[in-house]
């Protein structure tokens, strides 16, 4: 970021060192050279494209050895606009990227023991180990708190036999371990266990026929009597309420995420309409066309500010469920009118995958929904307006 991005008329790029500005230098160097190529075509065909993989793990990005030369740490910040420079590439790409640094590592970090999270993380970090978070159910998404079905029994030689199914399961099938979540039978309590995918009793399958997301691979996964030693249980994970804080957490990437999809559709409509001759002349240059494009800069602009105010309070301690609930519900919300606005100004071209748009317009969908729904998030904000709950 060498120089302010199109989309930063606000400059919140300067809130990063020169550090952090470098290393998503090269972030961004490395999705437009080795990853945006295979985007459309890997799109179209409903297929994750392992050419990509490879030069995402080699930058390091969660623990980057540029910011460790400069002998700074890993701020929240850098990580947030990590994940904006991603989506701003492809929704596709930073949720595939987020299951392994954002969805996995969260829960193992907030879930493990001290003993664990010295362990797990450093292969983490560095790929040596993959997995996932795997919450919601065939028949419970919303309403996984209370209706979650998986269980999970403790055998007299403290081993875990877990039953069940999940679905959505996004990077499955690249991964080491599942991080399933189970009902303790015991104490009705929610639990959390690391499950090898290739576990005897493991089932995966691919959800097919999406419209959206089509680049993720979301997975069905089937427990039948599978069987896990008694270390594979992360510790802290003891009721749904210790869920809950890691949601807090991905709320939050979430709305970087939104946010950076929304920057990479207004970017596209930009490089089209300036492009696109009609009537003698570009098209950038018709009233009714500027007037929406200013409307999806100011989106984007919001949206930002609205992310990075709840990443510098995270940042500082502060963590609240309505702050994350607000920020994913307003991004996602101002998401879906950007893409549409992007997808309005390209015409009939807007439904092709060559000007990119139709991939944002389509994932916009699936962002609004996961992590909790609009509607979720509205009731949790709701619940601290007014004191009360409105969940059924």
């Amino acid at each position: 970021m060498s120089q302010a991005p199109s989309w930063d008329v606000y400059g919140f790029s300067e809130r990063l060192t020169a550090a952090e500005k470098t290393v998503l230098d090269e972030l961004r160097t490395t999705l437009t050279e080795k990853v945006y190529p295979y985007l459309n075509d890997a799109w179209h065909e409903d297929r994750l494209p392992e050419e990509i993989i490879e030069p995402l793990q080699s930058l390091r990005l969660m623990n980057p050895p540029a910011l460790e030369e400069a002998g700074e740490s890993v701020r929240g910040v850098f990580e947030s606009m990590r994940t904006f420079e991603l989506a701003r590439c492809d929704t596709n790409v930073a949720t595939f990227f987020n299951a392994q640094a954002g969805l996995f590592r969260t829960v193992v970090k907030q879930g493990g023991s001290a003993e664990q999270v010295a362990e797990l993380d450093p292969k983490i970090v560095n790929y040596e180990l993959l997995g996932v978070f795997a919450l919601t159910e065939p028949e419970h998404g919303s309403d996984v708190a209370g209706g979650l079905q998986t269980t999970a029994s403790q055998n007299d030689d403290g081993t875990w036999t877990i039953n069940g199914a999940k679905r959505w399961i996004g990077g499955a099938f690249q991964a080491d371990v599942l991080c399933t979540f189970a009902r303790d039978t015991a104490d009705n309590q929610v639990k959390a266990f690391l499950v090898p995918r290739e576990a005897e009793g493991v089932s995966l399958e691919k959800i097919e026929r999406k419209a959206s997301l089509r680049i993720m691979q979301n997975a069905d996964i089937y427990y039948d009597n599978v069987q896990v030693p008694g270390d594979a249980r992360l510790l802290n994970i003891n009721s749904f309420r210790d869920v809950a804080k890691c949601l807090r957490l991905l709320r939050s990437d979430v709305s970087w995420i939104a946010a950076g999809a929304m920057a990479g559709a207004y970017e596209a409509a930009v490089r089209y309409t300036t492009n696109r001759e009609q009537f003698g002349k570009p098209i950038a240059g018709f009233q009714l066309i500027q007037e929406k494009l200013a409307t999806m800069l100011g989106n984007v602009t919001a949206s930002v500010a609205l992310a990075m105010q709840l990443t510098e309070q995270q940042d500082a301690g502060v963590y609240k469920d309505e702050n994350s609930a607000l920020a994913k519900m307003f991004t996602a919300s101002k998401l879906r009118e950007t893409v549409a606005l992007a997808r309005e100004v390209c015409g009939g071209n807007g439904i092709t995958l060559d000007t990119d748009v139709a991939r944002f317009h389509a994932d916009a969908e699936a962002v609004y929904s996961y992590e909790g729904t609009h509607e979720i998030n509205a009731l949790i904000v709701g619940r601290a307006i007014t004191g009360q709950s409105a969940f059924a």
